[in-house]
């Protein structure tokens, strides 16, 4: 059966590697009905795109603008999904570039394998230029060896069951109506919670690692502390899904094993950043867990979204 596929695509100020990115999904070999573009700031697309005649190239791409107020990671992707007609959609972001021309149909392969799968991730593998300790943490995160996890899991995976991402992910249209789509309000991780929600359903979630994608960041301390601050708002906000298992443990897996794997390559001089920049994770992760308990100012400064705080 040949299912009909839309990729819904989040921009906000868009590189060039956004052309690369477009060339590429239209090469697919599983063809793509339509490319929905969602996109925040009109300035920055048009500063772009403007007077290139590259979108006039292709009749299948749709363009939405939305200012930063309106923009929410949960809110602008379900209106995106409004938009799609299709039986599967496929929701990415900008810096994603597709390894090869089979993504989307070993991403598709992967999420109809089965009934109950309700959304299949890819893997993400690190760019040319990604530091080391970011490199490890892609293997830790997207392994070579796909799974198709479930409740049941959750024993032996904890929170890696409820693991998704929305850099490059495809959903079975029928199953989100059914539970409801994406959370319409959401600083951060609606993939995690539709993963979570989906698993809870007694649905599944396929990891679909011949799925290839490139996509990593070098980001400072600093943007750590920030992120995983608005990592920790997100799981407070959601205790249906995150009070179920801990983070924790498989943060400090991740620092042990990253540890390891440095002394074998011998690296061992990478061990104090590491062990900086996952103080500045822990930290804000914690304060984002105990949001409600700061004050209005200290959250904001604390969140990497500010527009959020304002809405």
């Amino acid at each position: 059966m040949q299912y009909s596929v839309d990729v819904i695509l989040l921009t906000y100020k868009p590189g060039k590697q956004i052309f690369e990115l477009i060339k590429a999904l239209e090469e697919q070999t599983h063809p793509i009905h339509k490319l929905i573009m969602m996109n925040t700031e009109e300035r920055y697309f048009n500063e772009i795109f403007y007077g290139t005649g590259f979108l006039e190239r292709y009749r299948n791409i749709e363009v939405h603008h939305l200012s930063a107020k309106e923009f929410d990671h949960g809110r602008t992707r379900a209106k995106a999904v409004q938009y799609s007609k299709a039986d599967l959609f496929v929701c990415m972001t900008h810096d994603a570039i597709p390894k090869d021309r089979f993504l989307i149909e070993k991403i598709v392969r992967a999420l109809t394998q089965r009934e109950d799968i309700a959304v299949a991730y890819a893997r993400q593998l690190p760019r040319p230029d990604c530091r080391e300790i970011e490199k490890y943490t892609r293997s830790f995160n997207y392994p070579d060896n796909s799974m198709i996890k479930s409740l049941a899991d959750v024993d032996t995976l904890g929170i890696k069951t409820f693991f998704c991402s929305n850099v490059c992910a495809a959903y079975n249209r029928e199953i989100y109506e059914n539970i409801g789509g994406f959370v319409k309000k959401a600083i951060f991780n609606e993939d995690m919670i539709y993963a979570g929600h989906a698993v809870n359903a007694g649905y599944r979630i396929a990891y679909a690692a011949e799925a290839l994608v490139e996509h990593s960041h070098n980001f400072t301390c600093a943007q750590q502390f920030h992120r995983n601050f608005d990592l920790g708002v997100s799981q407070a906000d959601h205790p249906e899904v995150f009070e179920v298992v801990s983070s924790e443990s498989e943060g400090m897996k991740l620092v042990k094993d990253t540890i390891k794997h440095l002394g074998r390559i011998r690296e061992r001089k990478l061990i104090p950043y590491l062990i900086l920049s996952s103080g500045f994770k822990l930290i804000g992760y914690q304060l984002g867990k105990h949001y409600r308990n700061l004050p209005y100012n200290i959250v904001r400064w604390c969140s990497s979204n500010k527009v959020y705080w304002e809405l």
